[in-house]
């Protein structure tokens, strides 16, 4: 079962096709993009040894050569010498703007081949073909790409939309449990800001997707993009609405600071579910939602075997006070406030600066105290 759904932005509209077997037909749907039948394609280490080979053969089927380059994976990777390293490969393939550079592989790999993409040639077109559930939900859609910085996460980059995304729901099969459940924190994401009925179906379904149900799988990936190619339609370069999407990352991305990115302690959905959670609470503790509606979020992470609480993030953290410098270095902060995602409930998400930091301070404190570590002063 293929689906489909179409991100209408004009002369940058895409398709973001999804369902099983779609690295088998690669060739057939990048073919009609191409001026002349090459690929360059990009992906790391682990995703390369599982589908490189099925992604190359399914491009030469339609008489498509393929070229490859291999990184080491790892969120360190998206970083000023990898990008450029890809920029100087692609050079080396004398690709052209009339080319198409193909990204193999999660997150990682996405932002970072679609930001060469970017400044190659002042912009080559690209084509996503994500192998995370993360990637397939969230990255992969919308145009967001670049490197972090050390001094935050995704600081350095540009919009550039891809010419066509490919998720191939079957390559979820190969995936670990942890790496599909921190991409459920980015699903999760989706229901919470937007569409409780979806949230409602998650706590249903949730599980069995999970566990393998392949309708639940393309369900769930089909009406992320939907939802994100909606806001994304609307809001391209996110002047306003499209920080909807961000429910969970302030918090989130102060959280990788901290732990310096190291996805042994700390993925990226995994944090955007714990800072989903705190968004919550927070939320609550402002009395804009209802003191049910974070224990209910909690509750779903839980059912999900997921990390819900800072310390479910193995090793010390910093303190609540230098949680929230890390916060003013996101790169959604506005005249020096950090900008939060805040619920009125499961569903009805806004964006606001106006958050008083003491409040958000007794949430953290409130938070570390239940870590099994305790936060340095």
């Amino acid at each position: 079962m293929i689906e489909k759904v179409h991100v209408a932005l004009g002369e940058r509209a895409y398709d973001v096709v999804i369902g099983p077997g779609l690295l088998s037909e690669a060739g057939a749907r990048i073919a009609p993009l191409l001026r002349r039948p090459r690929v360059a394609v990009v992906s790391d280490e682990t995703v390369a040894a599982l589908h490189l080979t099925s992604l190359c053969n399914g491009l030469q089927k339609n008489g498509i050569s393929c070229s490859s380059l291999t990184l080491p994976a790892g969120e360190a990777t998206k970083s000023w010498p990898y990008l450029q390293r890809v920029v100087a490969w692609l050079l080396e393939e004398r690709i052209e703007r009339g080319d198409m550079v193909v990204a193999l592989g999660g997150g990682v790999i996405g932002d970072l081949v679609g930001f060469a993409a970017a400044i190659l040639r002042r912009g080559v077109r690209f084509v996503q073909v994500p192998t995370s559930l993360l990637a397939q939900v969230d990255s992969s859609v919308g145009g967001k790409t670049g490197i972090n910085a050390p001094q935050g996460k995704n600081l350095i980059g540009a919009f550039h939309q891809p010419s066509l995304v490919l998720a191939d729901t079957a390559v979820l099969a190969t995936l670990d449990r942890r790496d599909y459940l921190a991409g459920h924190g980015e699903v999760v994401k989706y229901g919470l800001l937007g569409d409780s009925e979806f949230f409602q179906w998650l706590e249903s379904h949730g599980s069995s997707a999970a566990a393998g149900d392949v309708a639940a799988r393309i369900h769930l990936v089909k009406r992320s993009v939907e939802m994100k190619a909606e806001i994304v339609v609307r809001d391209e370069t996110e002047q306003g609405e499209r920080a909807l999407l961000n429910l969970g990352h302030t918090f989130c991305h102060a959280l990788e600071a901290a732990t310096r990115y190291d996805g042994a302690r700390l993925l990226h959905g995994e944090g955007v579910a714990i800072g989903c959670a705190l968004a919550f609470s927070l939320s609550a503790r402002l009395g804009l939602c209802s003191q049910e509606a974070p224990s209910r979020v909690r509750a779903h992470l839980r059912d999900m075997k997921m990390k819900v609480d800072l310390s479910d993030i193995e090793g010390e953290l910093p303190g609540a006070d230098q949680l929230i410098n890390l916060m003013g270095q996101d790169k959604k902060v506005v005249d020096g406030k950090p900008r939060f995602v805040l619920v009125r409930a499961i569903g009805e998400a806004f964006v606001t600066s106006d958050v008083p930091i003491d409040a958000v301070r007794e949430v953290l404190e409130d938070a570390l105290r239940g870590s099994r570590f305790p936060a340095r002063p």
